[in-house]
């Protein structure tokens, strides 16, 4: 780039910026003086009065800069632009009706249409511009949805501008690299006021602003990617703008399944999620800041590669989110009593994404076919379309899919249940991985008499298959252990004494229970073997001076896990807790039977858990059972004549 080119590049997106910066000072200053500041709702996020209007700034910045410094600018685009944000600013200040809203939407994406600006998805002229009007309107309510979390929709968006303006300079549209780069910078200005804690909200007339101009500009690509296949046109605008499209399905999927209207606003997103789940806010808003980085390189890169390529990793990037969408959707962010599950058929799906099996089978669907893509990749340093390996490839895929499933089905894959895989988890996967190969080496052999193949794929394809399925099994449990959690941060701080089996149980119950509220914080154990050792992160300490190590981890609580421990040594821990004045509890697994007069006395105290446990109990038992054998920890205090 010669120097005076690059001045030009960059005297916009810096202008820009300063531009944004000043002028969401001001507006936020107007918006406090004047009243105009979104309250605290039980619905919303924020918990204090924060000035509105922010989109005000990111919308002046942004067309003053375009209007300064461009010389050819899409006239369609920014005028439909403007009349979103008018549309937004209007509902800020006087609340429209959604359909309204829509209304406007449709009107300013028929504007964009008109233009001649489309998706060129299919060969019908007709058809494309439906498609494009879906997608301008829907990637300018997801941005909309996003903005739910400091920091989040404005980040998000800057990201994805900046890889759309990636994609334009490489495409050698540098008048639009240079438009959506200033966009990007204008957004980054306003995010130093908007990060958490934010100052300053941008409101509708700030997301639906910066969704639908993301939206309309990345139309333009489409103009100058027509050149290789079908796929890179498709990708690189959905890729771009990934987290937005997730964000929105994943919470109208939910919303559906649990009898809520999807435009109810509420706190179940993406962000509140990961929060749910122990992330800080800002991590949270981070943490969907890579995984749009990651996406947005993914965009990049599918223009470079062969489609089969493109395709392989585009499956794999999907295969993660999905495994990510199920496991946030277990993620509880109401209470039970309010969640709406009376239908039927909304029960059954309910059930079946509980259960995950018919998740688990796509799942493995997919991972079977990467891993035998993979092997072919890896064995012969890539396979291009046409060729002989690729052709066998493409011919054997769905007869190794169809024998793996079934070898799978047969060995008993899909019985255990992913938050408890053990190792003879892990065994069994290893013999579904190697008998699903030979299975399907059986198979070829028989159909192909194997004349072509190479043995070294099937056997890097066993090593593939169990890994992925590996990964893919564990990969919940893993994300348990590595999350913080909400319990472990706000709970009473207990000592767990025996650093064995049952103490090794009881601590998962309190990592799995959060209605207990015990924050473990060590293990206390006599044996000196175990001194020192870290059990699921948990250092044991020695019980010989137990009032200073109550001292230094700041322990309020003691439990007994096992039943070992000597008489003897019972009265001592007691002693010194009376002399500390820390309570000291014991575990105990007892198997009670529930005779019918048992019964009657826990359902006459519906209030209580104990009768509350006894109805589940029924219900599960059937109204004729007269005995129901229940196995549970109790976690109970001990004595002194006890002892």
């Amino acid at each position: 780039m010669k120097p005076g080119a690059e001045i030009l590049f960059w005297a916009p997106p810096a202008a820009a910026f300063v531009v944004s910066l000043i002028a969401t000072a001001v507006v936020r200053h107007l918006a406090r003086r004047y009243g105009i500041v979104a309250e605290p709702k039980t619905d919303r996020w924020h918990k204090k009065p924060t000035a509105m209007l922010g989109g005000v700034a990111i919308f002046f910045a942004v067309n003053a800069t375009a209007l300064a410094f461009q010389h050819r600018l899409n006239v369609a685009i920014l005028g439909a632009s403007t009349f979103i944000f008018i549309i937004g600013l209007i509902d800020d200040l006087r609340h429209l009706k959604p359909y309204q809203k829509l209304i406007g939407q449709v009107i300013a994406s028929m504007i964009v249409v008109y233009s001649g600006l489309l998706l060129p998805w299919t060969t019908y002229a007709v058809v494309n511009m439906a498609v494009t009007l879906f997608w301008l309107i829907g990637i300018t309510n997801a941005m909309n949805m996003l903005d739910n979390m400091d920091g989040l929709a404005a980040g998000i968006a800057a990201i994805a501008a900046v890889f759309l303006a990636i994609n334009f300079w490489s495409l050698g549209q540098v008048n639009e690299a240079i438009l959506v780069i200033g966009f990007a910078a204008a957004l980054v200005g306003f995010l130093l006021y908007n990060s958490n804690p934010a100052s300053i909200f941008m409101g509708d007339c700030g997301s639906m602003f910066i969704g639908f101009f993301l939206a309309s500009i990345a139309l333009l690509t489409s103009t100058a990617g027509r050149t290789r296949s079908f796929l890179p046109v498709i990708a690189v605008p959905v890729l771009t703008l990934v987290i937005p499209i997730f964000d929105t399905t994943f919470v109208t999927l939910l919303r559906k399944l649990a009898g809520r209207r999807a435009s109810q606003g509420g706190r179940d997103h993406t962000s509140h999620r990961l929060v749910a789940l122990g992330l800080s806010e800002s991590r949270s808003v981070w943490l969907l800041y890579g995984l749009a980085g990651l996406s947005g390189a993914l965009a990049l890169k599918v223009r470079q590669w062969p489609l089969h390529q493109s395709v392989a990793a585009i499956a794999g990037f999907t295969t993660v989110l999905t495994m990510a969408g199920v496991y946030l959707a277990g993620v509880r962010v109401y209470d039970a009593d309010h969640e709406v599950r009376d239908s039927r058929l909304v029960a059954f799906l309910v059930d079946i994404s509980y259960k995950r099996r018919v998740f688990e089978t796509l799942l493995d669907v997919c991972l079977i076919s990467l891993a035998y893509y993979g092997a072919y990749l890896f064995r012969f340093s890539g396979i291009v379309a046409g060729d002989p390996n690729f052709t066998a490839f493409a011919r054997t895929l769905p007869i190794v899919v169809a024998v793996k499933i079934a070898v799978f089905l047969s060995v008993g894959i899909y019985r255990g249940i992913w938050r408890y895989t053990s190792l003879h988890d892990l065994m069994n996967l290893a013999k579904a991985a190697l008998l699903g190969s030979l299975a399907s080496v059986i198979v070829i052999v028989y159909a192909f008499r194997f004349e072509g193949f190479s043995r070294a794929v099937f056997i890097l394809d066993a090593m593939f298959l169990l890994i992925l399925m590996t990964v893919s099994r564990i990969a919940f449990r893993v994300a348990r252990r590595m999350l913080p959690r909400p319990q472990m941060q706000h709970g009473r701080r207990v000592l767990i004494y025996g650093a064995g089996d049952a103490g090794e149980l009881l601590l998962r119950e309190f990592l799995n229970n959060d209605q207990l509220h015990y924050a473990p914080v060590g293990f206390l154990d006599d044996d000196p073997r175990k001194l020192g050792k870290v059990i699921h992160g948990l250092r044991v300490y020695g019980a010989s001076n137990l009032a200073h190590i109550c001292e230094t981890v700041s322990a309020e609580e003691i439990i007994i896990s096992s039943s070992k421990v000597t008489h003897e040594r019972v009265l001592e821990v007691i002693r010194v807790c009376d002399t500390i004045g820390i309570p000291l509890r014991q575990m105990r697994i007892q198997l009670m039977p529930m005779n019918s007069w048992q019964t009657d006395v826990l359902l006459n105290d519906e209030n209580t858990t104990a009768g509350k446990t006894a109805m589940s109990l029924l219900r599960v038992g059937g109204h004729g059972s007269t005995s129901i054998l229940e196995t549970r920890t109790i976690v109970r205090p001990d004595r002194h004549d006890d002892a």
